[in-house]
């Protein structure tokens, strides 16, 4: 079963509980989203760095029950 966006935000606050996070759902189809997430945790961190912190927030769940996540990181 997908992620809802809300599951989405909900498990990316966990890993960085300061993040200002949102979420476009691309297709339509609650399966292909965008997410811009900002947060004080990318402040000196390559933009590499600040999406594997991301992702890494979904563990094993990322390509199955959330299948595209295309992400913009910033700090405030």
């Amino acid at each position: 079963m997908p992620m809802s966006a809300e599951e989405i935000e909900r498990t990316i606050k966990q890993a960085l509980p300061d993040a200002v996070i949102e979420i476009q759902d691309l297709a339509g189809d609650g399966d292909h989203y965008a997410a811009t997430v900002t947060s004080t945790a990318f402040a000196g961190l390559p933009r590499v760095r600040q999406h594997k912190l991301v992702y890494d927030a979904f563990g094993g769940r990322m390509g199955t029950e959330l299948h595209a996540l295309a992400l913009k990181t910033q700090t405030p």
